[in-house]
């Protein structure tokens, strides 16, 4: 029956049903990201009022940490997400408490390295040929920054449980109180206390940590219901596994998402690079970082329709609908292209307003205006092919995710880039030319796989995973118990029809 709904085409209420349903996880998640965008841009606009050095410093340090930590912490995360959304769609809640403890445990071991790397900035920064002093800046900045790796290590995986869940108003609740208080922490440390640079650092992860806590706080106070206890299944999987099967199924899940995440966020810290080697390269520096802060704006939207999409088609596999997911898949496609209009817009009518917000320089201004709708034109890529991503982590494949950011990123978009720049004179032109052709290569690619999609199997795959649906269970009990009650019955009869004909 379900294999012939998966095949049919939806509904207009089914569709609306699903929308309404997304709308309550993207809405939250997007708030979340512009709010995560006014904690950096907060942040930034400190380092500016402490001085040119320490906004060059500053700057560094936060994109030598975003390659080499966050990105990193971020991508293991993303391992848990199938794992937690498809065992809350089949009510296996033990499975998904267990992985959450797991990846928190991946993360704490994985920040190990990262933080030594960032004790050792200063080295390794002069090696390169850095600016001395823009490096001691940057070090100061990484050392006070590392307790944000055990903010995030223990962060990004209760968010990942409380969106499978469907906790996410009581997330962007927590998340806007810490926001709020961020600004006075940050000026009280940064220029009452005299901290400068370190007081930036510690602010970060004061707000981190301060989200951490109101969250734990509404977990441990308002989730834990008696009525939760009655939903809890009777074993954890319907298949026993060892530990180490565990483990290496995690693993297997979160390297390759790890490396999908790393692939793209490098990619872009690679053009930036790129950017200094160009024929101005303070110019094209500079619209660098508008274009930066231009797509990580636009990227909070697409972010929140790939986290949504994701839970929904977890869940719905998790709890054996693949017409389910099938749906949502498609609703949250058709949402992407359609909101990606709005940054298509921003970038080409409002470029000029939007350029002045970021800088005055004639030279500056006139590069950025030719540069951002080409940045628009990606947009029409990028939210299709980011909202697809959610589609991959939801089914369980993360694998497909890597090798499609690889191949579009790097043996497509890489060498359009180079070769546009700097062989056929386009310059910073070249560059973004480059990134829209690892965008499209990149939707075209995941459109193309998610079209071939098949519902059933990846519903198969999520039984294997997390174990069978509590009401597929219960009803299999059942019919043992009536099935034991049936022979005892037919036993019975066997013996009282004996005892009658002796």
């Amino acid at each position: 029956m379900e294999a012939e709904q998966t095949k049919k085409s939806p509904t207009v209420s089914e569709v609306i049903e699903e929308l309404k349903k997304m709308r309550d996880i993207s809405f939250p998640i997007f708030a979340i990201g512009l709010a995560g965008y006014l904690k950096n841009m907060i942040s930034v606009t400190c380092m500016g009022r402490l001085g040119s050095l320490e906004l060059a410093g500053g700057a560094l340090a936060i994109g030598f940490t975003n390659i080499t930590g966050y990105s990193v912490l971020s991508g293991l995360a993303m391992g848990m997400e199938p794992l937690c959304s498809q065992a809350f769609g089949s009510r296996n809640t033990s499975i998904a408490s267990l992985i959450l403890r797991r990846t928190i445990l991946m993360l704490l071991v994985a920040s190990l390295p990262i933080g030594l790397l960032w004790i050792n900035l200063k080295p390794l920064m002069l090696r390169l040929h850095q600016d001395p002093e823009v490096v001691d800046i940057s070090s100061i900045y990484c050392r006070f920054a590392i307790p944000d790796l055990i903010a995030n290590s223990l962060l990004h995986p209760i968010r990942i449980y409380s969106r499978s869940k469907g906790i996410t108003w009581p997330l962007l609740w927590c998340t806007l109180l810490a926001i709020i208080l961020h600004l006075p922490i940050t000026t009280f440390l940064t220029f009452n206390l005299h901290l400068g640079i370190q007081g930036i650092a510690i602010s970060i992860y004061v707000t981190n940590f301060n989200t951490l806590f109101f969250l734990l706080a509404y977990l441990l106070y308002y989730t834990y219901a008696p009525s939760e206890a009655l939903s809890k299944p009777l074993a954890p999987k319907s298949n026993s596994t060892s530990l180490g099967e565990d483990w290496r199924m995690l693993l297997r899940l979160s390297l390759p998402s790890c490396l999908a995440v790393c692939l793209e966020w490098w990619w872009y810290e690679i053009m930036t690079l790129l950017a200094g080697y160009l024929e101005r390269p303070q110019v094209a520096l500079a619209t660098s970082a508008i274009v930066i802060q231009t797509t990580s704006l636009m990227y909070t939207l697409p972010s929140a329709l790939s986290a949504s999409i994701s839970t929904r088609v977890g869940n719905e596999l998790g709890a054996g609908r693949p017409y389910k997911a099938r749906l949502a898949t498609v609703v949250a496609i058709g949402l992407a292209f359609i909101t990606s209009v709005f940054g298509f817009l921003l970038t080409t009518i409002g470029r000029e307003a939007w350029g002045r917000i970021f800088t005055k320089d004639t030279e500056v201004l006139e590069l950025t205006l030719a540069t951002l709708p080409i940045i628009g034109l990606c947009e029409l890529a990028n939210c299709p092919q980011t909202t697809c991503c959610g589609v991959l982590r939801g089914t369980a494949r993360p694998c497909t995710a890597a090798g499609i950011n690889f191949y579009s990123f790097y043996l497509m978009g890489t060498p359009v880039a180079i070769a546009l720049a700097f062989f056929w004179g386009q310059g910073f032109l070249g560059l973004c030319y480059g990134l829209l052709a690892a965008q499209v290569a990149c939707m075209v690619s995941i459109l193309t796989v998610i079209s071939k999609t098949d519902w059933e199997r990846e519903s198969q795959k999520a039984v294997d995973l997390v174990g069978e649906t509590c009401e597929n269970r219960y009803q299999d009990e059942i019919a043992k118990c009536e099935e034991g009650h049936n022979s005892q019955k037919q036993n019975s009869f066997e013996k009282a029809n004996g005892l009658r004909l002796k």
